[in-house]
């Protein structure tokens, strides 16, 4: 292990005695004081930020990218006509994305997600400088930015609506890493807030406190360890606590922890579910080509050491399995861990292994930027035509519902909707495909229809938008919407497959 600037000689040799298996790096020695040191992060720092631009050029080539983005993009504009998160506003998801694109709308406006892709880039940027920190501090320069590099080249290793959208992984990401370079440092408040942010960006991020208390345990000292794990504790819980405060407690915990049981449930759609897993599993064994080879070879070999980089992946690789949807977004999470495991193993293999490896990825990457360049997207465009006729039979006070899983849509024909339930899926447990036994109104979120029924009473949309299509949320299968449309609504057009259902008499 090389030590940082600030550490001495005698705690070089006692980090060293406690994890005799940490591998140095034999190829660049990090002297402390060294002239060069000065130059690393000026010399560094620009060729990560122009790789994370042009890795993420698809990014800006759509309007957005996926219903999440869309889902977040509405939520953030009823935030700011005076919604409350989880009460009028609601989504499985934690405030802090929420929050991040309300902000960004109330600076730049909220007919465009422009800054937000901007700040997807820097999400990515801040985890690969991260990651460089961290393996330049255990194995030398060059692994610091052997690692910040194969981050970058294998960040979008993945479909495009997943690898690109500006959604809840990316902002998700530098939480992660700042809560191991803040392990790494026994900062251990700091890595307690690093959790916490992880967490308050999506629940899965909060995985990465196993490798942080394994870290903890390690490291601290015999007489230190408890005040560590109380600080540890207080950072971790008070970010939480204030967000649940600052919201609704009962509807945070609610949304985010209990009231998620049948979203969660393996049941429904079993093959269909397992095939998106399998398929998103080997894009990201395409994408990480030059990482998984060296990994593979030295554990045949070698022990590097890096017992916490192995916690992190497998519990990263448990919060993936969570909810058994397997969603290619989901599959972000294993980029970091991923990247670092990658350079621990290059650091004592040939340096033509990290030659080959950098090149492999790079290759990789320019294939996985071509498909966002090139591939076209027809859920996209077919929310864009929807938008556009619901736009030009309502006027711009008009609250209108669309009946399917494209949020978006809300988005695009700037109206509002007129429920808190954006998606069917909250409704039907509809969601990631699932087509099985568990669809349908008493499958949906508890306590949601009473409420949805009420919405529709005390303000009829102008305009229902039946985006069915054959799927198993259908009106015909939903009774309660069922009722609605036929007591009053009539059709009054088809848009490829969508049904536009306008009020009777208005």
């Amino acid at each position: 292990m090389h030590a940082p600037p600030t550490q001495s000689p005698r705690s070089v040799s006692a980090t060293r005695a406690r994890d005799p298996f940490r591998v140095p790096g034999p190829r660049t020695e990090y002297v402390p004081g060294a002239p060069a040191a000065s130059h690393y992060w000026p010399r560094l720092l620009p060729v990560l930020a122009a790789l994370a631009c042009v890795t993420r050029i698809p990014s800006f080539l759509r309007p957005l990218w996926n219903p999440d983005e869309g889902y977040l993009a509405v939520q953030a504009r009823m935030l700011a006509d005076g919604g409350a998160l989880y009460e009028t506003v609601v989504d499985r998801k934690p405030p802090l994305v929420p929050w991040l694109y309300e902000g960004a709308f109330a600076l730049f406006g909220s007919g465009t997600l422009l800054p937000l892709k901007v700040l997807a880039v820097a999400a990515q940027l801040l985890t690969a400088v991260l990651l460089a920190a961290l393996a330049r501090r255990r194995w030398g320069d060059e692994a610091g930015r052997t690692a910040g590099v194969l981050h970058l080249l294998v960040s979008v290793g993945l479909n495009p609506e997943d690898a690109q959208a500006a959604g809840f992984e990316v902002f998700m990401l530098p939480c992660t890493a700042a809560a191991m370079w803040c392990a790494d440092r026994r900062r251990w408040g700091a890595a307690g807030a690093a959790v916490a942010g992880a967490f308050l960006a999506k629940q899965t991020g909060g995985a990465v406190l196993l490798p942080v208390a394994w870290l903890l345990w390690r490291e601290g000292c015999e007489g230190s360890r408890r005040t560590d794990l109380l600080r540890l504790g207080v950072g971790a819980a008070g970010p939480v606590l204030a967000a649940a405060v600052a919201t609704d407690p009962s509807g945070f915990l609610f949304w985010t922890v209990t009231g998620s049981g049948a979203y969660a449930s393996f049941t429904g759609s079993e093959l269909h579910v397992l095939w998106r897993g399998l398929a998103n599993a080997a894009l990201l064994g395409a994408a990480c080509a030059g990482i998984l080879p060296p990994v593979v070879r030295v554990l045949r070999v070698a022990r590097t050491g890096s017992a916490d980089l192995w916690l992190w992946l497998a519990a990263s690789a448990a919060a993936v399995l969570l909810g058994f949807h397997f969603f290619g977004h989901y599959y972000l999470q294993l980029m970091p861990p991923l990247a670092l495991l990658g350079t621990a193993a290059l650091q004592i293999l040939p340096w033509e292994r990290t030659v080959t490896a950098v090149l492999a990825s790079a290759v990789s990457c320019g294939l996985f930027v071509a498909w966002g360049v090139l591939a076209p997207r027809p859920e996209l465009a077919h929310a864009e035509r929807l938008a556009e006729v619901v736009r030009a039979r309502t006027a711009p006070d008009e609250r209108v519902l669309f009946w399917g899983m494209h949020p978006e849509a809300y988005w695009l024909a700037d109206r509002a909707p007129a429920s808190r339930f954006l998606t069917a899926g909250l409704l039907t447990n509809y969601s990631g495909g699932r087509n099985g036994p568990q669809v349908g109104e008493r499958y949906g979120v508890p306590g949601a229809w009473p409420v949805f029924r009420a919405e529709l009473a005390r303000r009829a949309p102008v305009v229902i938008v039946d985006d069915s299509r054959g799927k198993p949320f259908a009106p015909g299968r939903v009774a309660s919407l069922g009722r609605v449309l036929r007591e009053g609504y009539e059709p009054v057009g088809r848009v490829e497959g969508a049904v536009i259902y306008g009020r009777v008499g208005w």
